[in-house]
């Protein structure tokens, strides 16, 4: 979900040698700056994983008129700070990627006008976390949790484990590789996973027992997960040797879908009490030069046709209650019933304090 769940899709999807399919009207480094309030293309800003089939949005243009022109820009929270700096005068109409986890930066910066979506009524209650202004509009959710090579783990005749406290047994010493929390979504996910089962005056020691079990960090989830993960088929390429990676439920069905041949299982498992909920939002920019046609994208994004062409363009799980997921989600997904979630208010009170902290603890 932002560097999300989508940006582990699509880097999985390229170290598979499997191309992502450019959105219509394609995506490029400059805006539509000419898109006034007349115009037919709006402009979408995003992360680098923004990924949607050519046949729904072709269904966008030929229902409304406007054509859809995707600007990616880095991961999630690079896409974010470059809206804050450029804050009344944006690069697009619709910016798509603001998380949870960065939600509250990117609204005490008044980066979006409040606006409605149509069919909101449709959308899970527990994903609309500014229902009160609607700044923003939920799109999708996923879950970040620790995913195993269940090769390496049947081979070794051990139980992968299933718990945050499983993680500081001896057995899994050596064998988990995580993303750093200051550079990473699913790094900050996981750490915000460990604050929310272990508690604020116990994620700390937590952490410290965790490094003392040998967790390694690296940089973001391609590396993690391409490089160092053993049951990925980046990691089997590159030789890696840790069975256990912070990841998403969503991998498993990804790694069955861009093999060839195609297993009847997948090589992955994910261990569902590790989980952290990401819900990811886009919202109408404040300054939009396409104001009207921002409005009938974000209404699109939560049409039940955008909906179910997400899971297998960007790997995250519709929010509309009557969208219908995709066989492959279903038979090789992990369902996540309780996974851990912290307040916005709380991650906004408390994020750089405990990304710093984290940081001291771990890293230097």
């Amino acid at each position: 979900m932002n560097t999300t769940t989508k940006y582990a899709a699509t880097a999985l999807a390229a170290a598979l040698g499997v191309t992502a399919l450019a959105g219509c009207g394609g995506s490029d480094d400059k805006a539509s700056g000419d898109a006034g309030s007349g115009s037919k293309t709006v402009t979408l800003v995003s992360h680098d994983s923004f990924n949607a089939s050519d046949a729904v949005l072709k269904a966008f243009t030929k229902q409304t008129g406007y054509k859809v022109k995707v600007l990616k820009s880095g991961d999630a929270g690079a896409a974010l700070n470059q809206e804050i700096l450029t804050k009344g005068s944006p690069r697009g109409d619709v910016f798509f990627g603001a998380d949870n986890t960065l939600l509250s930066r990117a609204l005490d910066n008044g980066l979006f006008t409040p606006y409605k979506a149509k069919g909101l009524d449709r959308v899970e209650a527990d994903t609309r976390l500014d229902a009160e202004k609607n700044r923003v509009t939920p799109v999708d959710t996923g879950d970040i949790c620790v995913n195993y090579d269940k090769k390496y783990f049947a081979e070794k005749k051990l139980d992968p484990p299933k718990t945050f406290d499983d993680l500081l047994k001896p057995a899994y010493k050596n064998l988990l590789v995580t993303e750093n929390a200051a550079t990473s979504s699913p790094g900050l996910g996981f750490l915000l996973g460990t604050v929310a089962t272990q508690g604020e005056s116990g994620y700390q020691d937590y952490w410290k027992k965790l490094k003392n079990n040998g967790v390694k960090v690296v940089d973001g989830w391609e590396q993690a997960y391409n490089e160092e993960f053993s049951g990925s088929a980046g990691g089997r390429k590159a030789k890696a040797d840790r069975p256990l990676v912070v990841s998403y439920a969503s991998s498993p069905p990804v790694e069955v879908l861009y093999a060839d041949p195609q297993p009847e299982e997948a090589p992955t498992g994910v261990a569902t009490g590790t989980c952290f909920r990401q819900i990811e939002f886009a919202g109408l920019l404040d300054g939009a030069k396409n104001e009207a046609g921002g409005k009938a994208l974000l209404d699109f994004l939560i049409s039940k046709q955008f909906q179910e062409d997400m899971p297998l363009n960007m790997f995250v799980n519709p929010v509309v209650k009557d969208a219908k997921l995709p066989e492959l989600f279903t038979q090789f997904g992990a369902v996540v019933d309780k996974p851990a979630t912290v307040a916005p208010e709380k991650i906004a009170k408390n994020r750089e304090q405990w990304v710093q902290s984290w940081s001291s603890l771990v890293v230097k």
